[in-house]
Formats: structure tokens, sequence, C-alpha cells
């Protein structure tokens, strides 16, 4: 029996870091993936709290843009990003995807950096689904 089915319902996937994802993240996902109230959202802005759990830090209202998510990212520390992304397909058809970043800065400490990528499959577990993954270490990887 792995740790994961005995643990308490907080922790739903551990990494090798030993970071968790909250609970709170993977039911306002599945709520988020539908646009379902309250999650009726643009994007959520995700850390790690403690050097144990993954939590949400901030959420985008749904006028929010990509531009302002990337302006909501810390200069030099990391993060992780899920956006519901609004665009044209080939054939002129407004769709939208869900994209997953991990934002890694290179100017953030080294320990959090690899806290970070140590600790990143945990969360893109959680959120399955996500067709379109993204790791970024500075500002223009995100233009």
């Amino acid at each position: 029996e792995s740790i994961v089915s005995t643990a308490t319902n907080t922790l739903t996937a551990t990494m090798a870091t030993g970071v968790a994802v909250s609970d709170e993240v993977s039911t306002s996902f599945q709520k988020f993936k539908l646009q379902q109230e309250p999650f009726k959202l643009r994007y959520f802005v995700y850390e790690i709290k403690d050097k144990k759990t993954i939590v949400i830090e901030k959420q985008g209202a749904r006028e929010k843009t990509y531009e302002d998510l990337v302006e909501e990212l810390p200069e030099n520390d990391c993060r992780y990003v899920l956006i519901d992304l609004e665009f044209e397909s080939a054939d002129g058809r407004p769709t939208s995807k869900l994209v997953f970043i991990a934002w890694n800065p290179d100017t953030a400490k080294i320990r959090s950096k690899m806290l970070y990528s140590g600790s990143k499959e945990a969360l893109k577990s959680a959120l399955n689904g996500v067709g379109i993954h993204i790791n970024a270490t500075d500002h223009s990887e995100l233009d």
C-alpha cells in the first residue's frame, strides 16, 4: 500500500522532495476545467508552502489576461501556473487550452529551484488532462 493512499486527505500526491499537493488544488482544478463557480477563472498561481505543500497562492478573474498573469510572477522566486489560454485555431475558430507553466527563474535561489523542479510532477499529476506544459526560466520565455 502506498503512502499516498494511507495519508490524510490533505496529501493527494507526494514526490521525492516530500512535497504534497493540497486537496484544495485538486478540487478547484476539477471545477476550473468545467468553468464552474466559484472557479470561473483565467488562472491559478501555485506556491510551495513551508517546503511541504503545493497550495493556491493567487487566482486570476476570468477577465484577466496572460499579460496580467506574467506581471504577477515573482522576479526572483519559483511558482507554478495553470492558465486557460484563449486563442484562434488555424481555421479561425475561437478556442482555449489549459496550459501548465513551471516558472523557475534563473535568478531564484538554487534551493528553491531544486524544490520546485523536483516537485513539479506531483502537481502535474493532480492537474490531470492539461495538455501543454511549459518550463520558463526568464520573462523572454513567457512572451
